[in-house]
């Protein structure tokens, strides 16, 4: 499996050839707040270049170790309320998650993880991108058809109905 890093991000729907001449799409894993990856990989497990479908289920979470081959553990953390002593506290749930090749994670990254079928016996999540590919969403057409310039925000936007 080879991932090669490109100049550019690509766009959803591109097209890349890799050196060995095999030509790879660029998918669309159904959240259109998240880019695309800046390599290109041709793992088949890979939501954003291979078959693996996605869950709409999303969580950032932090990577806490990178040891095990293609993998990562994840740190989910969260605050839990105790009425009896109307206080606060801290909960934390670690997570195995599946690390496609052109994704580069390390310990301390935020990434955003999606749940997908389970891959192995304690591994039933993929890392889609980092927190920092995240780019503003915009319930907008334009956002809808792809196009990733953010408009200044306007609050009477209207989306037009059908003609």
């Amino acid at each position: 499996m080879v991932a090669i890093k490109l100049q550019t991000r690509p766009s959803v729907g591109d097209v890349v050839t890799l050196p060995g001449g095999k030509r790879i799409r660029i998918r669309s894993v159904g959240v259109p707040y998240i880019q695309p990856p800046p390599a290109v990989c041709d793992d088949p497990l890979c939501p954003w270049h291979g078959h693996l479908k996605i869950k709409l289920k999303l969580m950032e979470v932090t990577v806490e170790k990178v040891k095990m081959q293609k993998a990562a553990v994840a740190v989910r953390e969260w605050v839990h309320y105790i009425p009896k002593y109307k206080r606060y506290e801290r909960r934390r749930r670690r997570i195995h998650v599946r690390v496609p090749e052109c994704i580069e994670v390390k310990p301390g990254d935020k990434v955003i993880i999606a749940e997908t079928r389970p891959l192995a016996k304690t591994i039933a999540w993929v890392v889609i991108g980092k927190s920092k590919d995240v780019m503003p969403w915009r319930a907008a057409r334009e956002a809808l058809e792809g196009t990733h310039t953010p408009a200044p925000f306007n609050p009477s936007f209207e989306i037009p109905g059908p003609s």
